[in-house]
């Protein structure tokens, strides 16, 4: 190891000048960006000064900048400055002026003058040493271009840590590329920090030139984007923290680039990092604003659109919010703003960009009034930069604005607001709409807005004229917004002649253009003025023609803004208010002045209430004044609605009853009026109504009197009915459909004209005239129905009449709109008109469907809709009844006056000739019936004998129609079930008994094939048996036959209700009618109870259990329980499934219950068996196979009853009942008493009798088993005194059994147990039944693996007898098998206990085992049990194996691995070897397996792959000292291993392939090395000596065979051990290397054995080559001992693989031997074999030179001189190989040096 001094000094001589080695200064000087290395050395500095000053100068010609250097780096004194003569302070300043030089002269490095200036810097101050950074700086972005190589080529060794990456390429001379330089600056921070300094250096210095700024904004652009790509691993937060650092890495260059004002293209850069970090950096909103306002602060004009972009970007990944103020106010100042984002727009999003500043500019709005933004937000909006949600939200955001407003503080604000907004509203296409629906949504009330702002918001559309066709919209608001006011007075005309009043039902010309003139003119009071006076209007003769007021009234009545509305009031007001004539009766306007009462806005309404005071000043209520008003002239009079009968019909009022409407109804409630719109109708209805009766005199005598109540009603209805505006007839009828009749007079009479005129309209016009005046055409159909009432025939005969199409409407709408009005009075509808107009529906809604008449299909749809969705009385049902068609009516002949019956209460088809009459009959039936049962039938049980009338006469039409007509059967049976439940529920309702049809029932049940009819019928039979048994009990049993062959089958849950409901309701006064017979009950219904049981394979599984269970409750459990059972088991035998079934059946029931069933049961087996059975004939003999044999319907019957007594619960109930020791518990007693009695008896008259004899000692085992343990255990002892060895056998099973179950904590059981088993050994050594042993040695094994802990003397007493002659001595292998396997549980209970038995034991299981290996498949069970047992004597007692046990189990085990035995064999071998290689001491089993190698050896593979696995087992298992205790013994072995290729290739077995044997060999080595890995160098050197001594030499001379075959193991052991141990025991080759030379120089090419050994031994030298840390082959005695034998063997090159095995070890050697004499002589060595005579020696050495140089590089190559002319010669070579191998060689040898060698080679 080299000291720390000479780790200093090695430091100083790195560092140093080297002033004295003159080579190195010789070096140095050299080093040139112009010139060759050769004639750079040779140069003087003063020919290199000339030189490179000439360029200089050139530099000053075109930059003034570079004279300044003339003074100091360039100035003739250069030439003696020496650096290393400088004092440091002298070098640092020349450093700054040497990059002052460098930053200006990067700009010019493509021209020949920078080369040659910067050349002078290399020369003289030796920068690429000293500035090294910076100089590579300068040039790199430069890096494509050769200069740059050259740069790089004269670099020092030790750059600096940032520019590692370009040491391949000054490796290979060869450019960085781009992709590399990019990589390093993304993955090296400290490149791209020293990248961005310089930049940041340069620019300061304003040194800066677009080529550098362009490759650095590139390089970093990628650089930072790839950064943020490689952050984006991880969990979420280290995703955070990574992205944080990449981003304020970046921030300090940002801030400072930014900062540059007079370098744009550096704040470019800036913008492209930027927008590259906005985009993948997912920065929060706070960091990304900042960016923003770093952006705008110092951008110029230059930088303003590209600027503008990166702030696009930056939006885009930032919240949908506003900009700050600062970015605002910088924003603000660029001109042309909002043209550049529309420009900018066409190419990316610009959206939230444009949303932030526009609310911004909002806000600014709002703040300070600052109005300089409101146009670029009206160019944004209107150019479509923002989407639509965007857009509602500024636009929102103005009209808050607008809302807030103070007026007094900023006049100017609103004006300004109101020209933006309305300028938006008039937006055109989508971006106008979407304006428009924001101020629809905005909570803001528009109208109210309107009048604060002056201004219309909503789009002024004065109507077109009807004599125009063309479209006016467009042209409206180009005219509105292009045109002024005084422009649009010039375009009215001045007069007219043919218009007389603007209400007039003719179409007026003029209106359209008047009321545009006086939308404009709303919004300024002077413009309204002058309107007002335009001659046309008339204004002075206004109370005298009625031109001037129709026009306003016609105004505030249509779909205007509130200003014009509440404009046009306001001048009507004012108009009324000025006249000086009071003579005028201006009743006309009144009721246009009470619609304005109910518009939506509360300035009209109130500019309405004052209109109506002003005009109740015309109709004063003095008595003076009231005879005038008689005589005053009527306003409008003769042409309000124009000169026809519009005008004429309508209704007027006398002055006084006007006055007193105005004073007493209207006027006091104007107020109210004003703050709700609704408020007029409420006026209406309190005082024009009539009288309720509960109303006082006082209250009445306030009234309107009645006569003037009916003239006003009639003077508004008239004026409803004939004014042309539908907005009024809605305002009108609003108020009027809130009165009754009034006198004769009710509201349908004189406002039924309206409906009618209604109804007439054709559906385009309705759609025209809703658009024009923007009402709901909905809204106005209810109105219009409104006007019907329930107490009027006249209004209801016109629904009618609508309903039967004798009046023709065009709508469906309106059509809806009747049935609404029909379901809404339908309630007060009384006595016949309700049946009649039920009727009416009735007949409407069974029009034919097929009709293509729309109207009609609606009206049809309607009238069913309506009477399905409304309560239908009992009586209106019933009509609907009665008239349903029959088949007798439909046939041709008049019916019979007897229906004819065929058989079974079929109906006689009696043929039909109209199929469209039957289709209709149907469909009348089906909607009527449809209609009985969603009415609730239960409520109407008059209608019982009307639907079996019915259910009749669907049987009819089932014949006619040739269909089940399954759903009409059940609607009905659904109705009459309903009916018959609230018979049961009321008993106050008395039941028509002739009305009910049990036999149709029967029909519905019997002969439809639809589960849903025969369910319904089946539930009404079981409501019908409990409230009338008499009428259906004859009936039931066909219907239970019936229901086994269907309903049982059905799997649904309406179904098992079905069956339920009909086994609970008809069952019980079934089985009470049975029992008044006075008969046995159970053969009565045997065949009710065969129906169910026939039907039990049909009933789905999971119902059965609950469906039997609940028919054998409602029979009666304690007499049937045990009839089903028993005819359960007689129809489909005592299979698997019907005796769990039987158990669950019977489980259900008490424990009484089900012995008491046991005890019929037995009985009817008994009744069975007599010579004349009673009542088992008739329950029983009912199979599908017709057994009449009673001996097997006996066996078959009574193999149930032992499944039934040995189920658990019934055990666990019967045992809790008879703890308790009370009467039922001696209830049970007495019952098990008969049971076991009963079944003793039976089994003595059925001795001889074998099958049905050992059937009943099941039942008898079964009824044992119900006893607790103790008591079981009596029995036990008691019944195996009995002499039938099977009974025997099953007793002591069934103990077996129960021991399972028994707990192991219960001290009972266990005393009960333990004393019971000296009576087990007693059979064990006493019985001669080997079965009997065998479940008496099962009954041992469990007793003492469950309680043998607990009393080990007895357990032991147990264990000598199973292991003596009387078990274990025994021939019956399955006899032996069981002792095996309880010798096994009593050794791990007895523990040492068990040795006495042992001897015995063993060698029994040992014999048994051999034995097995070599019998049949039987025997593997003893084999099993032999090792089972053997592995708990190892795991328990491991010293008792030892000596000739484990050879012997040894023997057995290599005999059992090669024998032909299944898996679990194996399995249970292998269990317990590995076992035994573990627990047994390492002497034993060591010696043991030493002794047992030539057995495994012999016997073949499998055992002996099992015996090294069980060898590397136990060397695992024991420690170090203990391995290395017993190494000679584990020599011994290997030595053997070693050597059983010799043995193996000898036999020349020919099972025994080569790929076998490698195999073994294989894991034999795997084994070695786990040992090696536990022995010392002390152990293992001589154990290897010997061993290669043993292999080389043990043999005699003439066995070269013998010899090489034991080496191959030998070396193939030894690579292993190589590659394993790799250094540390390099230096055991010295074992080797003799008798490896020996081997190499002796190989017999001719001989496959001797080839083989060749190979084994070059691959061993490879390892230890390759391994070698310690230079041992260095050494010149190991090396020259072995590298002239390899050498050698290229002579073998036609005979042996040279190249796969020879040169890999030559390769490895030089590699291994670093010195250079050592590579001089392997190199002589292979040339000379490079002139042999023989092409693939020649070959051989070329390949071998081409690996050594792909290996050694130009450590090998500095041979190259000594092998030119050898490759010279090989280049010429006779050979084509030899001569293209040479060539692939030349080429590698170039790719190494890095230049070519034809200069060489010439």
């Amino acid at each position: 190891m080299t000291t720390s001094l000479a780790a200093q000094l090695s430091v100083i001589s790195a560092n140093s000048e080297k002033s004295l080695n003159l080579k190195a200064q010789k070096a140095a000087h050299s080093k040139s960006l112009i010139f060759e290395p050769r004639v750079a050395a040779s140069q003087s500095f003063d020919t290199i000064y000339t030189l490179c000053h000439e360029g200089f100068q050139e530099l000053c010609l075109l930059d003034g900048r570079f004279s300044d250097f003339q003074r100091d780096i360039f100035s003739e004194q250069s030439k003696d400055e020496d650096r290393t003569q400088m004092t440091a302070t002298e070098n640092s300043e020349l450093d700054k002026r040497l990059e002052i030089f460098l930053g200006l002269v990067g700009g010019r490095l493509r021209l020949s003058p920078a080369v040659k200036a910067v050349e002078w810097l290399i020369r003289r101050f030796r920068v690429h040493e000293r500035n090294t950074s910076f100089l590579i700086m300068t040039f790199l972005p430069y890096h494509t271009l050769p200069v740059f190589t050259t740069l790089l080529s004269i670099l020092p060794s030790n750059l600096p840590q940032e520019y590692k990456f370009l040491h391949p390429y000054i490796r290979s001379h060869t450019p960085p590329p781009r992709h590399a330089i990019v990589h390093t600056a993304t993955t090296n921070p400290s490149f791209a920090s020293a990248l961005n300094t310089y930049i940041l250096r340069i620019c300061q210095s304003r040194q800066n030139y677009p080529a550098l700024i362009a490759f650095w904004a590139g390089v970093m652009t990628e650089a930072t984007g790839g950064m943020l790509d490689k952050a984006r691993s991880g969990r979420k937060a280290v995703q955070q923290q990574n992205e944080q650092d990449v981003v304020l890495r970046l921030l300090p260059t940002l801030n400072e680039g930014l900062a540059m004002k007079k370098v744009p293209d550096l704040r470019l850069g800036c913008y492209m990092l930027l927008s590259v970090m906005a985009s993948k950096g997912g920065l929060d909103d706070k960091l990304l604003t900042a960016m923003m306002e770093a952006v705008v602060l110092g951008w110029t004009g230059e930088t303003t659109i590209p600027g503008l972009v990166c702030l696009s970007v930056l939006a885009q990944h930032r919240g949908a919010k506003q900009i700050t103020k600062r970015l605002a106010k910088e924003l603000l100042k660029v001109e042309n703003l909002s043209d550049l984002l529309i420009e900018l727009s066409k190419q990316r999003r610009v959206d939230r960009l444009a949303n932030g500043l526009c609310l911004a500019l909002v806000e600014r709005l709002r703040k300070n009034g600052d109005i300089s933004g409101l146009q670029i937000v009206e160019r944004v909006i209107g150019s479509q930069l923002l989407s639509d949600p965007q857009c509602c939200v500024i636009v929102k955001a103005l009209v808050l604005v607008a809302h807030q407003i103070d007026e007094d503080s900023n006049p100017t604000l609103g004006p300004h607001l109101a020209s933006s907004l309305v300028a938006l509203t008039q937006l055109p296409d989508h971006v106008g709409s979407v304006v428009r629906g924001a101020l629809e949504t905005t909570e803001v009330d528009i109208d109210e807005l309107e009048l604060k702002l002056n201004t219309s918001l909503q789009r002024i559309e004065a109507p077109a004229s009807h004599a125009e066709d063309v479209d006016m919209e467009d042209s409206n608001v180009e005219m509105t917004t292009t045109l002024d006011f005084s422009s649009l007075l010039q375009t009215l005309p001045k007069r007219t002649t043919t218009e007389l009043s603007f209400l007039s039902h003719d179409s007026s010309h003029i209106y359209p253009d008047l009321c545009r003139a006086f939308l404009v003119a709303t919004s300024n009071p002077s413009d309204l003025d002058s309107f007002d006076k335009i001659p046309i209007l008339r204004r002075d003769s206004a109370l005298e023609d009625t031109l001037y007021l129709s026009f306003y009234m016609r105004t505030w009545c249509g779909p205007h803004p509130v200003v014009a509305r509440a404009s046009a009031l306001q001048m009507a007001t004012r108009c009324l208010s000025a006249s000086k004539v009071d003579s005028v009766d201006l009743q006309a306007l009144l009721p246009y002045a009470i619609g304005a009462l109910g518009d939506p806005a509360s300035k009209v309404r109130r500019a309405a209430a004052e209109l109506l005071v002003a005009l109740n000043k015309f109709f004063p209520t003095n008595t003076e004044s009231k005879k005038k008003l008689k005589q005053l002239q009527k306003w409008a009079f003769d042409d309000f609605y124009g000169p026809g009968d519009d005008t004429r019909d309508l209704k007027w009022l006398s002055g006084d009853i006007v006055a007193r409407l105005l004073s007493e109804v209207v006027i006091p409630a104007l107020e109210e009026c004003v703050l709700d719109r609704k408020h007029i109708e409420s006026v209406f209805q309190r005082s024009l109504n009539g009288p309720r009766t509960s109303e006082s005199p006082k209250k009445q005598d306030q009234r309107v009197p009645q006569t003037s109540r009916a003239s006003i009603i009639a003077f508004l209805s008239s004026h409803a009915i004939h004014t042309p505006l539908f907005s009024l007839k809605m305002r009108l009828l609003a108020s009027l459909n809130q009165l009754r009749s009034v006198a004769s007079i009710s509201r349908t009479k004189v406002l039924l004209p309206i409906l009618q005129q209604w109804a007439s309209i054709g559906p385009a016009e309705v759609s025209k005239l809703c658009i024009e005046e923007q009402l709901d055409a909905v809204e106005i159909d209810d109105q219009a129905l409104m006007i019907i009432t329930s107490s009027d025939n006249e209004g209801f005969q016109y629904l009618a009449s609508i309903i039967s199409g004798d009046v023709v409407v065009g709508r469906s709408a309106i059509i809806d709109a009747v049935f609404k009005r029909l379901r809404a009075i339908w309630t007060s509808l009384k006595g016949e008109l309700r049946i009649s107009t039920a009727q009416m529906l009735m007949d409407s809604a069974q029009f034919p469907s097929n009709n293509p008449d729309e109207i009609r299909k609606s009206i049809s749809q309607g009238s069913a809709q309506l009477l399905q969705t409304t309560s239908l009385s009992t009586e209106i049902l019933l009509a609907f009844l009665e008239q349903l068609p029959t088949t007798a009516e439909l046939a041709d002949k008049p019916p019979a006056t007897k229906r004819r019956r065929t058989s079974h209460g079929e109906i006689a088809r009696t043929p039909l000739q109209d199929s469209k009459q039957l289709t209709a009959a149907m469909q009348k039936v089906t909607f009527v019936l449809q209609l009985i049962d969603s009415s609730d039938p239960g409520k109407h049980p008059e209608l019982l004998k009307g639907l079996f009338n019915v259910l009749a006469e669907l049987q009819h039409f089932k014949a006619q129609v040739a269909s089940e007509l399954a759903y009409l059967q059940g609607l009905v049976l659904n109705s009459l079930l309903a009916i018959i439940k609230a018979y049961k529920s009321d008993p106050s309702l008395k039941l028509e008994r002739s009305a009910i049809r049990a036999d149709l029932l029967v029909d519905c049940v019997q002969k439809t094939a639809s589960p849903q009819v025969q369910n319904a019928a089946l539930l009404l039979i079981a409501s019908l048996a409990d409230i009338v048994p008499e009428l259906v009990l004859h009936s039931v049993m066909p219907i239970f036959t019936f229901m086994g062959s269907s309903v049982l089958r059905h799997n649904d849950e309406y179904s098992a209700h079905v069956i339920s409901q009909t086994i609970r309701e008809v069952i019980p006064p079934l089985i009470s009618s049975l029992r008044k017979e006075k008969g046995n009950p159970v053969t009565g219904a045997a065949e009710l109870l065969l129906s169910f049981v026939a039907a039990y394979e049909h009933v789905p599984p999971h119902r059965r259990k609950g469906l039997f269970t609940s028919l054998v409750q409602t029979l009666g459990p304690e007499d049937f329980l045990f009839a089903l059972l028993a005819m359960l088991v007689d129809k489909y035998g005592p299979t698997e499934g019907i005796k769990a079934f039987a158990a669950d059946i019977a489980g259900s029931f008490s424990v009484e219950t089900q012995l008491q069933s046991a005890v019929k049961y037995l009985d009817l087996v008994g009744d069975v068996l007599k010579p004349k059975p009673t009542y088992s004939t008739t329950l029983l003999n009912a199979n599908d196979e017709g057994i009449s044999d009673p001996k097997l319907i006996a066996a078959n019957e009574i193999a149930l009853l032992p499944h039934l007594l040995s189920q658990k619960r019934l055990a666990s109930q019967t045992g809790k009942l008879l703890d308790r020791d009370d009467m039922d518990a001696a209830r049970i007693r007495d019952l098990y008493s008969t049971l076991l009695e009963n079944v003793l008896a039976l089994a003595d008259t059925l001795r001889d009798q074998k099958r049905l004899h050992g059937a009943c000692g099941d039942v008898l085992e079964s009824l044992l088993g119900l006893l607790s343990t103790s008591d079981f255990v009596k029995s036990v002892e008691g019944l195996l005194d009995r002499p039938s060895d099977s009974l025997r056998r099953k007793i002591l099973k069934s103990l077996e059994v129960r021991i399972d179950h028994e707990s192991p904590s219960d001290a009972n059981s266990r005393s009960a147990m333990l004393g019971f088993l000296p009576q087990l050994t007693a059979i064990i050594r006493e019985s001669k039944d080997v079965l009997y042993k065998h479940i008496a040695v099962g009954c041992v094994d469990k007793i003492s693996e469950k309680y043998g802990k607990k009393d080990l003397e007895a357990v032991a007493a147990a264990a000598e007898t199973i292991a003596s002659n009387h078990c274990l001595g025994q021939s019956d292998n399955r006899l032996r098998v069981m002792g095996l396997l309880c010798l096994a549980s009593l050794v791990e209970i007895l523990r040492e206990g068990i040795v006495s038995v042992l001897p015995s034991a063993i060698p029994k299981a040992l014999e048994y085992m051999e034995a097995s290996t070599k019998e049949d498949d039987e025997s593997q069970k003893l084999h099993n049990a032999g090792y089972a047992f053997i592995s708990a004597l190892v795991h328990h007692l491991p010293y008792m194996l030892s000596g000739g046990y484990l050879d012997k189990l040894l023997e057995i085990s290599n005999a059992s691995a090669e024998a032909d035995l299944d898996d679990s064999a194996d399995e249970s071998r292998m269990d317990c070897m590995r076992l035994a290689a573990k627990q047994i001491d390492a002497k034993s089993m060591f010696g043991a397996l030493e002794k047992d190698w030539e057995r495994a050896a012999g016997m073949g593979q499998l055992a002996l792959q099992e015996y090294l696995e069980i060898l590397s087992i136990a060397i695992d298992r024991h420690p170090k000292n203990v391995v290395t205790k017993y190494s000679p013994i584990l020599a011994n072995i290997f030595q053997n291993a070693f050597d059983l290729r010799r043995q193996w290739t000898v036999v020349a077995d020919e099972g025994l392939d080569s790929d076998f044997i490698a195999e073994i060999e294989t894991q034999v080595n795997e084994v070695a090395i786990k040992m090696i890995y536990k022995f010392n160098d002390a152990t293992f050197r001589p154990i290897l000596s010997n061993l290669v001594e043993w292999a080389s030499a043990s043999l005699p001379k003439k066995d070269e065979v013998g010899r090489n075959l034991r080496l191959q193991s030998i070396y193939g052991f030894m690579a292993v051990f190589f590659d394993n141990l790799k250094s540390i025991v390099t230096s055991y080759a010295t074992y080797l290397l003799d008798n490896a030379v020996d081997t190499l120089k002796n190989v017999n090419p001719k001989d496959e054995i001797s080839r083989e050994l060749w190979s084994r031994v070059l691959r061993t030298l490879v390892k230890c080559f390759e391994h070698d840390q310690d230079d041992f082959w260095q050494s010149p005695s190991h090396f020259s001992n072995v590298a002239p034998v390899l050498c050698a063997q290229f002579t073998n090159a036609s005979a042996l693989p040279l190249t796969e095995e020879l040169v890999p070890a030559i390769v490895e050697l030089a590699a291994a031997a670093e010195s250079s004499d050592h590579h001089k002589e392997l190199n002589g060595a292979i040339l000379k074999h490079m002139r042999s005579e023989t092409a693939s020696v020649r070959l051989a050495a070329v390949k071998c030179e081409q690996e050594l140089t792909d290996r050694l590089g130009e450590e090998w190559l500095s041979m190259l001189p000594e092998m030119l002319p050898f490759i010279s010669e090989l280049q010429e070579d006779d050979d084509e190989v030899v001569e293209k191998e040479t060539h692939r060689w030349i080429v590698k040898i170039e790719g190494v040096l890095g230049e070519s060698l034809d200069s060489m080679l010439q």
